[in-house]
């Protein structure tokens, strides 16, 4: 610890980044008392395009190129900026085609605003700085529990969780969307945002599921899932309009997420902006909806013609929470000029959910598990015809 408190003392005269500070306080301990896991690595991409990124590590840190040739070394607690240069990168005077960054003695690696596990690799992408966070799988579940559910949910949605995310961080390993990372660190995949999001309860979900994996014929499924589905979640090709054995829709149990039920006013200033090139919206009027009331195809009719939308593209445009959802048109109380038609003066959305709502929900989860079900049968629920099994 006497370690920390001589390198924190000439740290804390250097101008860093949000965070940065704050984060060393507690870092000293889980060097201490964390331990490496074994198992399999998974691949984080956590920027893409940016033109410069502060790195650092908390403890000295060694440099390799991309060929795993030495570069030297970076000393402890300092931050350093990197950024792209003429055909690789360029990190504390070091220049390559890529670095990466390899904290010793099992330190953690600092970037941008969050400390990481594991190595990061630095190497220039097509629009500017690319970072790619290289750690356990395990303990890149111990993050992603925690920003994916409160860490203070019952132990068994957060043991469901915990094997939905490995099963779908495998799946993206075997089945790549992306050429130099397994997955990414937003809802575009699953949350991770490092050490900040981790806790005593999600490192003991990950440890109570070690390397267990939901299972379809076989073969690790693509265990999707979102946060409220609003009442009942959908079969999957009613959503991704491809039929999938183990996604079908199910009644849920998150009646007491706050996302339950919302609703989002519009002026018609603010619709024009959003849904652009057909005027003022008249109207908005499903064309073509699942079972369930969300919307697949919509017909938004403008004063200057008329737009067929699909639901992910109104969601998008409009910035709702799901595509379940139904649009009212608002008035204004002053009547209109004789001889011409009204035009709302916005429009009332009612929806409920968030989320594609396939899957496993989260408040669903928590429902189940609050009324003593277990993560199996939380997962059983969600996800049919699966078996749980060990990663092999």
């Amino acid at each position: 610890m006497e370690y920390f408190r001589v390198n924190w003392a000439l740290f804390s005269t250097m101008p860093r980044p949000r965070h940065f500070k704050r984060s060393l306080l507690w870092i000293g301990f889980w060097v201490l008392f964390s331990s490496p896991a074994a198992a399999l690595n998974i691949r984080v991409g956590l920027h893409q395009d940016a033109s410069s990124i502060t790195v650092g590590s908390s403890t000295p840190a060694d440099l390799v190129d991309g060929r795993g040739v030495s570069l030297g070394q970076l000393p402890a607690l300092q931050g350093f900026s990197a950024s792209t240069t003429q055909g690789g990168v360029s990190l504390g005077g070091k220049r390559a085609g890529q670095i990466t960054l390899k904290a010793k003695d099992n330190g953690f690696v600092y970037v941008g605003d969050h400390w990481y596990r594991g190595h990061v690799r630095l190497l220039r992408g097509y629009g500017g700085l690319t970072v790619i966070n290289d750690l356990n799988l395990e303990d890149y579940l111990a993050s992603v529990i925690g920003k994916e559910m409160y860490p203070t949910w019952p132990m068994e949605a957060l043991k469901a969780q915990a094997v939905a995310s490995r099963s779908y961080a495998l799946y993206r390993k075997q089945y790549p969307k992306y050429k130099l990372f397994d997955v990414l660190s937003t809802t575009s995949s699953q949350v991770y945002a490092g050490l900040d999001a981790e806790a005593n309860s999600t490192q003991e979900a990950v440890k109570a599921t070690s390397r267990q994996i939901l299972t379809h014929q076989g073969k690790v499924i693509e265990a999707v899932f979102h946060s409220s589905s609003g009442g009942h979640t959908e079969n999957s090709e009613d959503v991704w309009m491809k039929p999938v054995s183990y996604l079908r829709g199910v009644p849920d149990f998150d009646q007491s997420a706050p996302v339950y039920q919302w609703t989002l006013n519009l002026t018609a200033d603010r619709l024009r902006k959003r849904i652009t090139g057909i005027g003022d919206i008249i109207s908005m009027s499903p064309v073509k909806a699942s079972a369930t009331g969300r919307i697949q195809t919509i017909k938004v009719q403008g004063s200057k013609g008329d737009r067929l939308m699909k639901g992910k593209e109104i969601r998008a445009a409009l910035g709702l929470k799901s595509t379940l959802f139904a649009a009212q048109p608002q008035f204004s109380p002053v009547a209109a000029t004789p001889g011409t038609k009204t035009k709302p003066s916005g429009f009332l959305i009612n929806g409920r959910g968030s989320g594609h709502g396939l899957g496993m929900s989260q408040w669903g989860a928590h429902g189940l598990a609050s009324q003593g079900k277990t993560y199996r049968e939380i997962l059983a629920h969600y996800f049919k015809g699966i078996t749980i099994q060990p990663m092999d």
